[in-house]
């Protein structure tokens, strides 16, 4: 198997057996998601009315059972009461413990990630054993205080202060937080304040005692995730003993970023069984609701709207569990290679920056689409409390605001692997070149072969490579270092890396099966990656022209222009309606989301 960097899919071939899907998972994995899924079914799902309404309590008392199940310590290691598990277990579980409710997979997410995780990552040795142990057996609670009221998306512009006392054994901090998740049940905080007048802030482990200076604000009334703990925390020379400080002083903004690029992956995962949950409800409603003497199941307009968010899920999946892996992978490496636990996990996370941004903008978007058009298929009674469809709507749109918003995340997409290039490890510069020369050749009017299952498809994706390197080329060459002042620009050319990215996981994905299982087995999946990949090509070829017309002139542009319309270009064009008919007619066969 050949390993993969971070960013290179864009300008090499990926096998499909060089990628892993969620067919391959483990009989230990199998075990594992089926344990997830009867504790959601049996605990969360029939409870969602205890959620929605401000139940703190409840999600408390889960999370304290998700504990004893042992779901909260899956990604911490054994040494510190955890069971170990790899990076592919830790977002299985967060995938399907997340699907019933965003209250309960907020909960959780705070805590095992951002709450947990920077202790077991930037810990020292005694940090981790006074309090991992705690917090993997759900004992105690953690909570991750970033966010101020001037201070969001720009993580290190905080205010909050930390002075170290006159008998240097302590620091006091002050200063205020918002929009703390799991704040009202937590039993320590993350808590990141600046030292002076450094550049970068610091990271403090806080354990939450109201006595030493800290007040918590009411809980906020939120558009969802009404029943995760959020409020605000304030800190008056709340006095933190200096063997607390996480990491070294002005370590935190890293801590921070770190946190946040395994958070986004993580993400991602959490919102695929939602999208499973989503569309199943869907099939079912459609099926029993009757209009004009029949099942609306049977009209197109609702077979289009299944279809759509059936692939839509499916691709998720796809390209999730394809980069858990190639993390997984990459830790593995670091590891054998000498590394600790902390620095391998780490390294291998960072090294993928670039596709854990790309999920969570492409996931976040696609969950929030899936819950719209669920509450359209159930019509009048989708916007009722009484069915699931509004909630799941409500707690889907905080998805594209966290882990730093997706306007954020597109312009880091495209900003790290210009940035991965710049340092060599990603070769973006000859290729482009490549693509340059071909533009100025005479295209090959050859007819091609396509017997192959998925010829035309991946002869398709290595266009749309070229066609951003096309894009993304010129622009480096326009504005260089200023191309960050540039954001529609970066944004469209983030459009059109993801789509890359998302449709070459479905056809992989979906080559590997076929291969495995026979194409004439994987009918639906088959027309799922050719669907997915029929709409990322119109996408690539909006997003291109956009940028191409908005920074290139005369016959650059005319040229540019002829590129990517080359590069879009299909031979055989696949027939859309029918694919969605193929795809559809099994999910209403099944009664539920069955891929």
């Amino acid at each position: 198997m050949e390993i993969t960097r971070g960013g290179q899919f864009l300008v090499k071939e990926t096998k499909c057996e060089d990628i892993f899907t969620p067919e391959d998972f483990s009989e230990e994995q199998i075990m594992m998601r089926e344990s997830v899924k009867e504790f959601v079914d049996k605990e969360i799902w029939p409870n969602k009315n205890r959620f929605e309404s401000k139940d703190y309590a409840f999600t408390e008392e889960m999370m304290k059972k998700a504990g004893e199940m042992g779901f909260l310590s899956v990604a911490v290691p054994e040494a510190y009461g955890g069971m170990g598990m790899g990076f592919v277990d830790t977002c299985l579980v967060c995938d399907y413990i997340s699907g019933a409710t965003g209250s309960f997979s907020t909960a959780f997410g705070a805590h095992t990630g951002i709450g947990t995780m920077p202790i077991t990552l930037y810990g020292t040795e005694a940090q981790k054993q006074k309090y991992v142990p705690k917090l993997a057996s759900g004992e105690w609670f953690g909570a991750y205080c970033l966010t101020e009221p001037g201070a969001g998306s720009d993580a290190n512009s905080g205010k909050t202060k930390a002075v170290l006392s006159e008998d240097g054994t302590h620091y006091k901090i002050t200063g205020g937080k918002m929009w703390i998740s799991n704040a009202g049940f937590c039993s320590l905080f993350i808590v990141f304040a600046r030292i002076e007048d450094d550049k970068n802030i610091t990271g403090f482990i806080v354990e939450n005692d109201p006595s030493n200076g800290i007040t918590l604000g009411d809980e906020e009334h939120k558009l969802g995730i009404r029943a995760s703990s959020t409020r605000q925390v304030f800190f008056n020379e709340t006095k933190v003993p200096v063997e607390n400080m996480l990491a070294s002083r002005g370590e935190g903004f890293k801590i921070a970023m770190n946190a946040l690029n395994v958070g986004r992956i993580k993400l991602a995962a959490a919102c695929l069984d939602a999208q499973r949950r989503v569309t199943s409800n869907a099939i079912h409603y459609a099926n029993e609701r009757v209009q004009f003497n029949t099942p609306i199941a049977n009209f197109g307009a609702i077979r289009y709207k299944l279809a759509e968010m059936a692939t839509s899920a499916y691709a998720g999946e796809s390209a999730t569990y394809r980069a858990a892996k190639d993390i997984e992978t990459r830790i593995k490496i670091r590891e054998s290679e000498g590394a600790s636990h902390q620095v391998a996990e780490l390294k291998g996370v960072e090294e993928f920056a670039i596709e854990c941004s790309i999920l969570k903008v492409a996931v976040s978007e696609d969950v929030q689409n899936c819950a719209d058009e669920g509450i359209q298929i159930y019509g009048g009674m989708g916007f009722s409390e009484d069915t699931p469809m509004e909630s799941a709507w409500r707690d889907a749109r905080i998805a594209r605001i966290y882990e730093g918003t997706n306007e954020i995340n597109r312009m880091l997409s495209v900003g790290m692997l210009i940035k991965k290039a710049m340092k060599g490890h990603v070769d973006l510069l000859v290729p482009a070149m490549k693509v340059q020369e071909e533009l100025m050749g005479i295209p090959s009017f050859d007819t091609p072969d396509y017997s192959e299952l998925f010829s035309e498809e991946k002869e398709m994706l290595a266009k749309l490579k070229k066609a951003f390197l096309m894009v993304a080329g010129a622009a480096v060459q326009k504005y260089g270092m200023d191309l960050d002042h540039h954001q529609q620009l970066l944004t469209a050319a983030a459009d059109m890396l993801i789509e890359i990215y998302m449709a070459e996981s479905t056809v992989l994905r979906t080559e590997k099966m076929a291969k495995k299982q026979g194409e004439n087995n994987v009918q639906e999946q088959i027309a799922m990656a050719k669907l997915y990949l029929y709409k990322a090509v119109d996408i690539v070829a909006l997003r291109g022209k956009e940028s191409i017309i908005s920074f290139a002139e005369g016959d650059e542009q005319r040229m540019m222009l002829m590129g990517l319309r080359r590069f879009t270009k299909y031979t055989n064009m696949p027939n859309i309606v029918g694919l969605r008919e193929l795809i559809t007619a099994k999910l209403v066969k099944e009664n539920q989301y069955c891929y």
